[in-house]
């Protein structure tokens, strides 16, 4: 059950487009489970994702399995399961109209407690037009352990991105509930030159204490626009919305 008998799960059941268009959308939620379980989330999705111009959805806390497709059917996905509940999966999901260059899912080196399950993260890579590379990390941080485990897992994020050169993005639910965690967080995000989607405390991103547990970095792209998209009864965080632009 906390040890997954398959780690890394894929689905493209179509043709997806080779490259990442030179403008794109990037949705990232924690979903609460609900992407296959409840009735109004493929058409609030749907909606969301025409409306905005989506080409990456970035989940965590997701449902999956290898022989049953994405939610949405014209995008294929990669996802890093971290649970396992008879033969049903669940863990951090990156769905897209692009294929994936290559796809690599990992658990955290720490459960998170001394019987629970690990977290996980997938590390997937998509290519530009002119042969560079797009890179993007999916995270759910590990959350009920003390702040040097915390640290460590941030500390893994830094060796799996240091070596790539081009743009990337690291988004998802960081679990940084605490001034340490969130100061941590900004450590790694400064020494990889990433920038945050400045999304404000009116902007509803799910928070405890004052401190935001949703995040994008970015780097190598220009944001031009995002939001964050509440009221939506089905999960307990919100949709965060980014628009980029590859950088000549």
């Amino acid at each position: 059950m906390f040890v997954p008998s398959i780690l890394h799960h894929r689905s493209c059941r179509f043709s997806c487009n080779r490259f990442v268009p030179d403008t794109f959308g990037v949705l990232c939620w924690n979903v609460y489970k609900k992407n296959t379980k409840h009735l109004g989330f493929k058409p609030y999705l749907q909606k969301l994702t025409d409306e905005e111009a989506i080409d990456f959805l970035l989940l965590q806390e997701a449902h999956f399995r290898d022989d049953r497709h994405f939610t949405l059917p014209d995008f294929a996905f990669d996802a890093a399961a971290n649970l396992e509940i008879r033969g049903e999966f669940y863990g951090v999901l990156s769905a897209s109209r692009i294929e994936s260059k290559t796809a690599q899912a990992y658990l955290s080196e720490g459960r998170e407690s001394l019987i629970g399950p690990h977290k996980s993260l997938l590390l997937s890579s998509y290519a530009f037009e002119d042969g560079s590379t797009l890179l993007i990390l999916n995270v759910h941080a590990i959350n009920f352990r003390e702040n040097q485990g915390y640290h460590r897992e941030l500390e893994r994020f830094l060796e799996l991105m240091k070596d790539h050169k081009g743009a990337m993005i690291i988004a998802g639910d960081f679990n940084s509930w605490n001034k340490k965690r969130i100061e941590k967080l900004h450590e790694i995000r400064e020494k990889l030159g990433l920038e945050a989607v400045p999304f404000a405390q009116k902007d509803k991103v799910k928070s405890f204490m004052g401190n935001h547990l949703d995040f994008i970095f970015y780097r190598g792209v220009e944001l031009q626009k995002y939001s964050v998209y509440p009221e939506h009864g089905l999960s307990d965080h919100n949709p965060l919305v980014a628009r980029f632009k590859k950088k000549p």
